[in-house]
C-alpha cells in the first residue's frame, strides 16, 4: 500500500475500525486504530482497513450509515458507483474522509466483500495535527488477531 507524508497543515483523522457481527455488535472483536490524512479518499481508507487486518483487497465494498441493515442506508458510498455498476449511492474514489467523517464519534458500517459480508464498524475517534516525520496511513493501535479471510488458512489463497 502506498504511504505518504501529510501535507503542510493537513489534519490526521484517528479512525477505529472494529470487526462486527451482523447486528453491529463489536464487544470482544478485534480492532485497529488508524491515522489517516483528512484528504484521503474512502477508497484509500478501505484499503488501509483491509491491509491492517491482513486481508486481500480483492472485493467490492461500501460505507453505509445503517449499521445493521446496509441496504436501508440513506447515506452510502460504494465502489460500484465508480466502476459503472448500478448504485443509488456516491462513489468512494473521489469522496474524502473529511467529508464523510465530519464529527467525532460518527460511525459508518464498512462492508467488504458482498459475498462473505465482512462488516466493520468505522468510527472517527479524534482529529490531531500531522507529524511531518510519519508516513500515512499508520496503524496506531492493534487489538486482537484478525480471523482468516478465506477459510481456515489464507496460505492456500493465490492472488
Amino acid at each position: 500500500m502506498r504511504k505518504r507524508r501529510a501535507k503542510q497543515g493537513e489534519r490526521i483523522y484517528l479512525i477505529k475500525a472494529t470487526l462486527s457481527d451482523w447486528h453491529g455488535r463489536v464487544k470482544g472483536q478485534p480492532y485497529r486504530v488508524l491515522a489517516i490524512p483528512e484528504e484521503f479518499t474512502l477508497y484509500r481508507l478501505a484499503e488501509a482497513i483491509i491491509n491492517s487486518f491482513d486481508f486481500y483487497f480483492d472485493h467490492c465494498f461500501g460505507f453505509y450509515n445503517n449499521l445493521e441493515r446496509w441496504t436501508d442506508s440513506d447515506e452510502g458510498y460504494e465502489l460500484f458507483a465508480d466502476i459503472g455498476e448500478e448504485s443509488k449511492h456516491k462513489g468512494v474514489e473521489r469522496t474524502r474522509v473529511k467529508k464523510v467523517f465530519d464529527k467525532i464519534e460518527k460511525k459508518m458500517l464498512f462492508l467488504f466483500d458482498y459475498g462473505d459480508e465482512w462488516r466493520f464498524i468505522v468510527e472517527l475517534k479524534g482529529v490531531e495535527s500531522s507529524d511531518n516525520e510519519e508516513k500515512y496511513p499508520l496503524v496506531v493501535e492493534s487489538v486482537g488477531d484478525a480471523p482468516p479471510q478465506y477459510g481456515e488458512s489464507d496460505e492456500d489463497y493465490e492472488v
